[in-house]
Protein backbone atom coordinates (compact mmCIF):
# COMPACT_ATOMS: atom_id res chain seq x y z
CA UNK A 1 0.00 0.00 0.00
CA UNK A 2 1.19 3.07 -1.13
CA UNK A 3 1.59 6.08 2.07
CA UNK A 4 4.73 7.94 1.46
CA UNK A 5 5.38 9.23 -1.74
CA UNK A 6 8.56 11.49 -2.20
CA UNK A 7 9.01 13.50 -5.68
CA UNK A 8 12.10 14.72 -7.42
CA UNK A 9 12.37 18.26 -8.82
CA UNK A 10 9.23 18.96 -6.63
CA UNK A 11 9.35 22.90 -7.33
CA UNK A 12 8.40 23.22 -11.24
CA UNK A 13 4.95 24.33 -12.07
CA UNK A 14 3.57 20.70 -12.73
CA UNK A 15 5.20 18.43 -10.27
CA UNK A 16 4.52 21.09 -7.34
CA UNK A 17 0.91 20.99 -8.30
CA UNK A 18 1.01 16.81 -8.24
CA UNK A 19 2.48 17.26 -5.57
CA UNK A 20 -0.59 19.46 -3.41
CA UNK A 21 -2.82 17.16 -5.11
CA UNK A 22 -1.44 14.24 -3.62
CA UNK A 23 -1.03 15.67 0.05
CA UNK A 24 -4.53 16.77 -0.73
CA UNK A 25 -5.45 13.32 -0.87
CA UNK A 26 -4.00 12.24 1.93
CA UNK A 27 -0.91 10.96 1.08
CA UNK A 28 2.41 11.63 3.10
CA UNK A 29 4.31 13.95 0.40
CA UNK A 30 7.79 15.20 0.55
CA UNK A 31 10.15 16.57 -2.38
CA UNK A 32 13.59 17.85 -3.52
CA UNK A 33 14.97 20.36 -5.76
CA UNK A 34 18.17 22.69 -6.40
CA UNK A 35 15.75 25.72 -6.96
CA UNK A 36 13.45 26.48 -4.02
CA UNK A 37 12.20 29.74 -5.39
CA UNK A 38 8.68 31.47 -5.08
CA UNK A 39 5.18 31.13 -6.15
CA UNK A 40 5.73 27.05 -6.35
CA UNK A 41 7.90 26.29 -2.80
CA UNK A 42 5.67 29.01 -1.22
CA UNK A 43 2.75 26.95 -2.10
CA UNK A 44 4.63 23.99 -1.15
CA UNK A 45 5.22 24.58 2.74
CA UNK A 46 1.96 25.90 3.04
CA UNK A 47 0.49 22.94 2.11
CA UNK A 48 2.55 21.22 4.39
CA UNK A 49 5.06 19.23 1.99
CA UNK A 50 8.64 19.13 3.64
CA UNK A 51 11.14 20.39 1.12
CA UNK A 52 14.75 19.35 1.01
CA UNK A 53 17.05 21.87 -1.37
CA UNK A 54 19.40 20.26 -3.24
CA UNK A 55 19.72 16.43 -4.09
CA UNK A 56 20.71 14.00 -1.59
CA UNK A 57 20.16 10.17 -1.50
CA UNK A 58 19.71 10.95 2.09
CA UNK A 59 16.27 12.70 0.88
CA UNK A 60 15.25 9.05 0.84
CA UNK A 61 15.96 7.84 4.17
CA UNK A 62 12.45 8.03 5.06
CA UNK A 63 11.56 5.06 3.05
CA UNK A 64 9.22 6.50 0.62
CA UNK A 65 6.93 3.66 -0.85
CA UNK A 66 6.46 5.62 -4.26
CA UNK A 67 8.91 8.04 -5.87
CA UNK A 68 7.63 10.47 -8.75
CA UNK A 69 10.95 11.48 -10.83
CA UNK A 70 10.40 14.57 -13.12
CA UNK A 71 12.02 15.60 -16.49
CA UNK A 72 14.30 18.26 -15.17
CA UNK A 73 16.01 15.07 -13.61
CA UNK A 74 18.80 12.97 -15.67
CA UNK A 75 19.80 9.80 -14.55
CA UNK A 76 22.60 10.72 -13.46
CA UNK A 77 20.65 12.27 -10.46
CA UNK A 78 22.38 10.92 -7.23
CA UNK A 79 18.43 10.48 -6.00
CA UNK A 80 17.09 9.16 -8.94
CA UNK A 81 20.80 6.45 -9.10
CA UNK A 82 19.39 5.50 -5.62
CA UNK A 83 16.39 5.17 -6.60
CA UNK A 84 16.97 2.34 -8.97
CA UNK A 85 19.84 0.85 -6.24
CA UNK A 86 17.31 0.42 -3.93
CA UNK A 87 14.49 -0.90 -6.33
CA UNK A 88 11.99 1.74 -5.34
CA UNK A 89 8.88 2.00 -7.49
CA UNK A 90 8.50 5.22 -9.28
CA UNK A 91 6.61 6.76 -11.95
CA UNK A 92 6.48 9.62 -14.02
CA UNK A 93 4.70 12.94 -13.92
CA UNK A 94 1.70 12.01 -16.05
CA UNK A 95 2.03 8.37 -15.38
CA UNK A 96 1.13 9.51 -11.55
CA UNK A 97 -1.67 11.54 -12.63
CA UNK A 98 -3.40 8.92 -14.52
CA UNK A 99 -3.22 6.87 -11.66
CA UNK A 100 -3.82 8.83 -9.13
CA UNK A 101 -5.78 11.68 -10.43
CA UNK A 102 -7.54 11.70 -14.19
CA UNK A 103 -8.67 7.59 -13.67
CA UNK A 104 -12.45 8.08 -15.01
CA UNK A 105 -12.58 11.46 -15.83
CA UNK A 106 -13.22 13.09 -18.84
CA UNK A 107 -10.32 14.98 -19.59
CA UNK A 108 -10.03 18.14 -21.38
CA UNK A 109 -6.81 18.71 -22.97
CA UNK A 110 -5.25 22.03 -23.29
CA UNK A 111 -1.97 21.84 -25.99
CA UNK A 112 -0.16 24.17 -27.73
CA UNK A 113 3.21 26.48 -27.92
CA UNK A 114 1.17 29.46 -26.30
CA UNK A 115 -1.42 30.09 -23.97
CA UNK A 116 -2.08 26.45 -22.36
CA UNK A 117 -1.97 27.93 -18.78
CA UNK A 118 -4.36 30.43 -18.92
CA UNK A 119 -6.98 28.41 -21.50
CA UNK A 120 -6.75 25.74 -19.24
CA UNK A 121 -7.72 27.94 -16.60
CA UNK A 122 -10.80 29.93 -18.07
CA UNK A 123 -11.96 25.98 -19.42
CA UNK A 124 -11.74 25.07 -15.41
CA UNK A 125 -13.57 28.04 -14.36
CA UNK A 126 -15.87 27.96 -16.59
CA UNK A 127 -16.93 24.25 -15.87
CA UNK A 128 -16.54 25.60 -11.56
CA UNK A 129 -18.92 28.57 -12.44
CA UNK A 130 -21.45 26.21 -14.33
CA UNK A 131 -21.54 24.09 -11.33
CA UNK A 132 -20.03 20.81 -12.86
CA UNK A 133 -17.60 20.36 -9.80
CA UNK A 134 -14.42 20.25 -12.23
CA UNK A 135 -11.10 18.62 -11.58
CA UNK A 136 -8.13 20.38 -13.26
CA UNK A 137 -3.85 20.28 -13.10
CA UNK A 138 -2.43 23.23 -14.38
CA UNK A 139 1.03 24.61 -14.66
CA UNK A 140 -0.21 28.25 -12.82
CA UNK A 141 -1.62 29.52 -9.66
CA UNK A 142 -5.70 30.53 -10.04
CA UNK A 143 -6.39 33.14 -8.23
CA UNK A 144 -10.64 32.59 -8.05
CA UNK A 145 -9.10 29.36 -6.33
CA UNK A 146 -5.11 30.55 -5.04
CA UNK A 147 -4.31 26.88 -5.98
CA UNK A 148 -2.48 25.24 -9.69
CA UNK A 149 -5.35 22.43 -8.98
CA UNK A 150 -8.80 21.37 -7.72
CA UNK A 151 -10.03 17.86 -7.36
CA UNK A 152 -13.97 17.94 -7.56
CA UNK A 153 -16.50 15.42 -8.12
CA UNK A 154 -17.60 16.23 -11.55
CA UNK A 155 -16.88 14.53 -14.31
CA UNK A 156 -14.86 16.41 -15.99
CA UNK A 157 -10.67 17.23 -15.08
CA UNK A 158 -8.63 20.15 -17.48
CA UNK A 159 -5.11 19.64 -17.59
CA UNK A 160 -2.57 21.13 -19.24
CA UNK A 161 -1.01 19.53 -21.39
CA UNK A 162 2.79 19.85 -21.99
CA UNK A 163 4.59 18.80 -25.07
CA UNK A 164 7.89 18.63 -23.11
CA UNK A 165 9.39 15.27 -22.72
CA UNK A 166 8.31 13.14 -19.96
CA UNK A 167 11.43 11.85 -18.31
CA UNK A 168 14.90 10.27 -18.60
CA UNK A 169 12.85 7.20 -18.67
CA UNK A 170 10.71 8.29 -21.33
CA UNK A 171 11.95 11.06 -24.14
CA UNK A 172 8.28 11.08 -25.33
CA UNK A 173 6.07 14.32 -24.81
CA UNK A 174 3.82 14.09 -21.55
CA UNK A 175 0.84 14.91 -23.57
CA UNK A 176 1.38 11.48 -25.04
CA UNK A 177 0.33 9.86 -22.06
CA UNK A 178 -3.19 11.17 -21.82
CA UNK A 179 -6.44 10.46 -23.36
CA UNK A 180 -8.47 13.64 -24.11
CA UNK A 181 -12.51 13.84 -24.70
CA UNK A 182 -11.66 17.52 -26.13
CA UNK A 183 -8.56 18.69 -27.10
CA UNK A 184 -7.68 22.69 -27.20
CA UNK A 185 -4.96 22.87 -29.77
CA UNK A 186 -3.18 26.62 -29.41
CA UNK A 187 -1.25 26.65 -32.23
CA UNK A 188 2.80 25.51 -33.14
CA UNK A 189 6.15 27.26 -32.60
CA UNK A 190 9.24 26.30 -32.78
CA UNK A 191 10.58 26.63 -28.55
CA UNK A 192 12.37 24.24 -26.62
CA UNK A 193 15.35 24.09 -27.86
CA UNK A 194 17.24 21.81 -25.41
CA UNK A 195 14.94 18.82 -26.81
CA UNK A 196 13.62 19.73 -30.46
CA UNK A 197 16.08 20.53 -33.15
CA UNK A 198 13.92 22.59 -35.35
CA UNK A 199 9.97 23.12 -36.07
CA UNK A 200 9.86 20.23 -38.38
CA UNK A 201 10.57 18.14 -35.03
CA UNK A 202 7.98 19.90 -33.25
CA UNK A 203 5.44 19.39 -35.44
CA UNK A 204 6.26 15.79 -35.66
CA UNK A 205 5.31 15.50 -31.85
CA UNK A 206 2.12 17.11 -32.82
CA UNK A 207 1.46 15.41 -35.93
CA UNK A 208 1.74 11.80 -33.81
CA UNK A 209 -0.18 13.44 -31.11
CA UNK A 210 -3.17 13.66 -33.84
CA UNK A 211 -2.83 10.36 -34.91
CA UNK A 212 -3.50 9.35 -31.28
CA UNK A 213 -6.71 11.25 -30.70
CA UNK A 214 -8.33 11.57 -34.02
CA UNK A 215 -10.62 8.93 -33.34
CA UNK A 216 -11.75 9.77 -29.83
CA UNK A 217 -11.22 13.22 -29.06
CA UNK A 218 -13.49 16.14 -30.38
CA UNK A 219 -10.55 19.03 -31.38
CA UNK A 220 -10.92 22.82 -31.24
CA UNK A 221 -7.77 24.38 -33.33
CA UNK A 222 -6.70 27.59 -33.75
CA UNK A 223 -6.69 28.33 -37.25
CA UNK A 224 -4.14 30.78 -38.00
CA UNK A 225 -1.58 29.00 -37.25
CA UNK A 226 0.30 27.60 -40.32
CA UNK A 227 1.99 24.66 -38.57
CA UNK A 228 -0.64 23.69 -36.73
CA UNK A 229 -3.26 23.45 -40.23
CA UNK A 230 -0.46 21.52 -41.71
CA UNK A 231 -0.68 18.68 -39.08
CA UNK A 232 -4.72 18.86 -39.30
CA UNK A 233 -4.52 18.95 -42.98
CA UNK A 234 -6.04 14.83 -42.98
CA UNK A 235 -9.31 14.80 -42.19
CA UNK A 236 -10.31 14.60 -38.53
CA UNK A 237 -13.60 12.81 -37.05
CA UNK A 238 -14.24 15.26 -35.15
CA UNK A 239 -12.89 19.20 -35.21
CA UNK A 240 -13.84 22.74 -34.95
CA UNK A 241 -11.96 26.25 -35.55
CA UNK A 242 -11.61 29.24 -33.73
CA UNK A 243 -9.63 32.31 -34.91
CA UNK A 244 -10.18 35.03 -37.34
CA UNK A 245 -11.55 32.88 -40.17
CA UNK A 246 -12.37 30.17 -37.40
CA UNK A 247 -15.98 28.87 -37.09
CA UNK A 248 -15.73 30.56 -33.71
CA UNK A 249 -14.34 33.84 -33.81
CA UNK A 250 -14.69 37.15 -32.11
CA UNK A 251 -15.20 40.90 -33.18
CA UNK A 252 -16.34 44.33 -32.14
CA UNK A 253 -13.35 44.55 -29.68
CA UNK A 254 -13.25 47.32 -26.65
CA UNK A 255 -11.43 47.92 -24.32
CA UNK A 256 -12.99 49.50 -21.73
CA UNK A 257 -11.16 51.09 -18.48
CA UNK A 258 -9.92 47.99 -17.07
CA UNK A 259 -12.09 45.70 -19.01
CA UNK A 260 -12.92 44.14 -22.53
CA UNK A 261 -16.18 43.95 -24.58
CA UNK A 262 -16.59 41.95 -27.30
CA UNK A 263 -18.69 39.49 -29.72
CA UNK A 264 -18.31 35.85 -29.97
CA UNK A 265 -19.54 34.52 -32.89
CA UNK A 266 -20.14 30.39 -33.64
CA UNK A 267 -22.11 28.06 -35.98
CA UNK A 268 -25.68 29.45 -35.16
CA UNK A 269 -24.24 31.92 -32.05
CA UNK A 270 -23.40 34.96 -31.09
CA UNK A 271 -23.25 35.86 -28.15
CA UNK A 272 -21.01 39.28 -26.00
CA UNK A 273 -18.56 38.69 -23.62
CA UNK A 274 -17.12 40.82 -20.99
CA UNK A 275 -13.80 40.33 -19.35
CA UNK A 276 -11.34 41.69 -17.15
CA UNK A 277 -8.18 40.01 -19.51
CA UNK A 278 -7.24 41.86 -21.71
CA UNK A 279 -4.98 41.62 -25.41
CA UNK A 280 -6.43 39.69 -28.38
CA UNK A 281 -4.20 36.73 -27.28
CA UNK A 282 -6.31 36.61 -24.47
CA UNK A 283 -9.71 37.01 -26.42
CA UNK A 284 -8.67 33.82 -28.86
CA UNK A 285 -7.86 32.06 -25.54
CA UNK A 286 -11.50 32.91 -24.77
CA UNK A 287 -12.99 32.13 -27.83
CA UNK A 288 -11.43 28.55 -27.56
CA UNK A 289 -12.89 28.22 -24.28
CA UNK A 290 -16.35 28.79 -24.99
CA UNK A 291 -16.22 26.77 -28.04
CA UNK A 292 -15.58 23.85 -25.82
CA UNK A 293 -18.20 24.84 -23.12
CA UNK A 294 -20.97 24.98 -26.10
CA UNK A 295 -20.10 21.70 -26.85
CA UNK A 296 -20.38 20.15 -23.72
CA UNK A 297 -23.53 22.00 -22.96
CA UNK A 298 -22.65 25.02 -20.41
CA UNK A 299 -25.74 28.01 -21.31
CA UNK A 300 -24.27 31.28 -22.57
CA UNK A 301 -25.39 33.22 -19.34
CA UNK A 302 -23.07 30.68 -17.60
CA UNK A 303 -20.46 31.41 -19.95
CA UNK A 304 -20.77 34.73 -19.44
CA UNK A 305 -21.27 34.75 -16.01
CA UNK A 306 -17.68 33.20 -15.85
CA UNK A 307 -15.94 35.19 -18.21
CA UNK A 308 -16.87 38.42 -16.26
CA UNK A 309 -15.63 37.54 -12.69
CA UNK A 310 -12.42 35.00 -13.95
CA UNK A 311 -9.84 36.83 -11.91
CA UNK A 312 -6.26 35.84 -13.98
CA UNK A 313 -3.27 33.74 -12.94
CA UNK A 314 -0.62 34.67 -11.44
CA UNK A 315 2.59 35.35 -13.04
CA UNK A 316 0.11 36.25 -15.73
CA UNK A 317 0.17 40.36 -16.21
CA UNK A 318 -0.18 40.37 -12.56
CA UNK A 319 0.34 43.48 -10.65
CA UNK A 320 2.89 42.99 -7.81
CA UNK A 321 2.48 46.54 -7.01
CA UNK A 322 2.29 50.06 -7.36
CA UNK A 323 4.60 52.77 -5.33
CA UNK A 324 4.92 56.54 -5.86
CA UNK A 325 2.64 55.89 -9.34
CA UNK A 326 5.12 53.42 -10.80
CA UNK A 327 3.15 49.92 -11.41
CA UNK A 328 5.01 46.76 -11.54
CA UNK A 329 3.74 43.76 -12.87
CA UNK A 330 4.82 40.78 -13.50
CA UNK A 331 4.50 38.07 -16.28
CA UNK A 332 5.47 34.79 -17.53
CA UNK A 333 6.54 35.81 -21.05
CA UNK A 334 9.42 34.41 -22.42
CA UNK A 335 8.88 33.50 -26.19
CA UNK A 336 9.37 36.40 -28.83
CA UNK A 337 5.56 35.98 -29.77
CA UNK A 338 4.40 36.30 -25.79
CA UNK A 339 6.55 38.94 -25.50
CA UNK A 340 5.33 40.61 -28.25
CA UNK A 341 1.57 40.27 -27.08
CA UNK A 342 2.46 40.86 -24.11
CA UNK A 343 3.57 44.13 -24.75
CA UNK A 344 0.92 45.02 -27.02
CA UNK A 345 -1.79 43.71 -24.71
CA UNK A 346 -1.19 46.45 -21.93
CA UNK A 347 -0.32 48.94 -24.36
CA UNK A 348 -3.52 50.75 -24.50
CA UNK A 349 -3.72 50.68 -20.87
CA UNK A 350 -0.83 53.07 -19.70
CA UNK A 351 -0.89 56.07 -22.36
CA UNK A 352 0.15 58.63 -19.84
CA UNK A 353 3.19 56.83 -18.85
CA UNK A 354 5.80 54.53 -20.43
CA UNK A 355 6.10 50.98 -20.58
CA UNK A 356 9.55 50.00 -19.21
CA UNK A 357 9.91 46.17 -20.68
CA UNK A 358 12.32 44.13 -18.07
CA UNK A 359 13.36 40.80 -19.66
CA UNK A 360 14.95 38.09 -18.50
CA UNK A 361 15.84 35.12 -21.18
CA UNK A 362 16.32 32.26 -18.85
CA UNK A 363 14.76 28.98 -20.65
CA UNK A 364 16.63 26.72 -22.79
CA UNK A 365 15.58 28.35 -25.91
CA UNK A 366 16.51 32.04 -25.18
CA UNK A 367 19.51 31.49 -24.15
CA UNK A 368 20.44 30.20 -27.26
CA UNK A 369 20.70 32.36 -30.53
CA UNK A 370 17.27 31.04 -32.05
CA UNK A 371 15.65 33.91 -31.68
CA UNK A 372 18.51 36.28 -31.67
CA UNK A 373 16.79 38.33 -35.17
CA UNK A 374 13.22 37.60 -33.73
CA UNK A 375 13.41 39.13 -30.36
CA UNK A 376 14.04 42.84 -31.35
CA UNK A 377 10.74 43.20 -32.93
CA UNK A 378 9.00 41.99 -30.07
CA UNK A 379 9.77 44.75 -28.01
CA UNK A 380 8.46 47.51 -30.65
CA UNK A 381 5.42 48.89 -28.24
CA UNK A 382 8.05 49.26 -25.41
CA UNK A 383 9.46 53.18 -24.40
CA UNK A 384 12.49 51.10 -22.69
CA UNK A 385 13.76 47.64 -22.41
CA UNK A 386 16.06 46.60 -19.95
CA UNK A 387 17.49 43.22 -20.67
CA UNK A 388 19.44 41.43 -17.94
CA UNK A 389 21.90 37.85 -17.90
CA UNK A 390 19.90 35.05 -16.76
CA UNK A 391 20.53 34.05 -13.03
CA UNK A 392 20.71 30.50 -13.91
CA UNK A 393 23.83 29.40 -16.11
CA UNK A 394 23.67 26.84 -18.82
CA UNK A 395 27.33 25.25 -20.49
CA UNK A 396 25.98 26.56 -23.64
CA UNK A 397 29.28 26.97 -26.84
CA UNK A 398 29.70 30.66 -26.85
CA UNK A 399 29.18 30.11 -30.77
CA UNK A 400 25.80 29.23 -29.76
CA UNK A 401 24.79 31.33 -27.14
CA UNK A 402 22.11 34.75 -27.32
CA UNK A 403 23.86 37.82 -26.86
CA UNK A 404 21.92 40.31 -24.67
CA UNK A 405 24.07 42.58 -25.84
CA UNK A 406 23.28 42.64 -29.50
CA UNK A 407 19.42 42.13 -28.30
CA UNK A 408 20.52 45.96 -27.20
CA UNK A 409 22.08 47.05 -29.89
CA UNK A 410 18.78 45.56 -32.43
CA UNK A 411 16.34 47.24 -30.22
CA UNK A 412 18.41 50.89 -30.28
CA UNK A 413 18.66 50.71 -34.14
CA UNK A 414 14.66 50.57 -33.85
CA UNK A 415 14.58 54.01 -32.00
CA UNK A 416 13.61 52.28 -28.67
CA UNK A 417 15.76 53.08 -25.67
CA UNK A 418 17.59 49.81 -23.88
CA UNK A 419 20.29 48.64 -21.68
CA UNK A 420 21.66 45.23 -20.85
CA UNK A 421 22.57 44.26 -17.12
CA UNK A 422 24.93 41.78 -15.64
CA UNK A 423 21.91 40.96 -13.09
CA UNK A 424 19.55 42.15 -11.34
CA UNK A 425 20.72 44.10 -8.62
CA UNK A 426 22.68 46.30 -11.21
CA UNK A 427 19.24 46.37 -13.09
CA UNK A 428 17.60 48.00 -10.10
CA UNK A 429 19.75 50.29 -9.21
CA UNK A 430 20.13 51.93 -13.01
CA UNK A 431 16.06 51.76 -13.07
CA UNK A 432 15.34 53.44 -10.14
CA UNK A 433 16.74 56.83 -11.04
CA UNK A 434 14.36 56.48 -14.78
CA UNK A 435 11.20 55.81 -13.23
CA UNK A 436 8.43 58.22 -13.39
CA UNK A 437 4.93 58.57 -12.37
CA UNK A 438 2.32 56.29 -14.59
CA UNK A 439 5.21 54.43 -15.63
CA UNK A 440 4.34 50.41 -15.72
CA UNK A 441 7.38 48.31 -15.53
CA UNK A 442 6.57 45.28 -17.19
CA UNK A 443 8.93 42.28 -15.51
CA UNK A 444 8.98 39.17 -17.88
CA UNK A 445 10.73 35.96 -17.29
CA UNK A 446 9.54 32.19 -17.14
CA UNK A 447 11.99 32.22 -13.43
CA UNK A 448 11.82 33.68 -10.30
CA UNK A 449 14.25 36.24 -11.26
CA UNK A 450 15.97 36.94 -7.99
CA UNK A 451 13.01 38.48 -6.82
CA UNK A 452 13.49 41.52 -8.76
CA UNK A 453 9.28 42.46 -7.96
CA UNK A 454 9.50 42.51 -4.69
CA UNK A 455 13.58 44.32 -4.82
CA UNK A 456 12.30 46.87 -7.17
CA UNK A 457 9.04 47.92 -5.23
CA UNK A 458 11.16 48.17 -1.58
CA UNK A 459 13.57 50.47 -3.76
CA UNK A 460 10.93 53.11 -5.10
CA UNK A 461 9.17 52.73 -1.28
Amino acid sequence: MIKKIHLIAACGTGMGTLACILKEMGYRVTGSDQNIYPPMSDLLKEKGISLFTGYDSSNLDHKPDLVIIGNAVTKMNVEARAVLQKGIPYLSMPQAVNKFIAKNKKIILVTGTHGKTTTSSIMAYILFVAGMDPSFMIGGILKDFNSSFRIGSGEYMVIEGDEYDTAFFDKGPKFMHYDPEITIMTGIEFDHADIFTDIDHIKTIFANFVKKIEKVSHIIAYDDNDNLKEILDTPVSSIESYGKQGQWSFSNHVQENSKTLFDVKGPNKKVLIKTNMVGEHNLLNCVACIAVANKIGISDKKICDALKSFSGIKRRQEIRGIRNGVTVMDDFAHHPTAVRETIKAVRPFYKSGRIIAVFEPRTNTSMRKFFQEIYPDSFLDADMVCVCEPAIKKNIPQKDKFSIKQLVLDIEKKGIEAYSFENSDKLINALISKLRPDDLVLIMSNGGFDNIHVKLLEKIQ
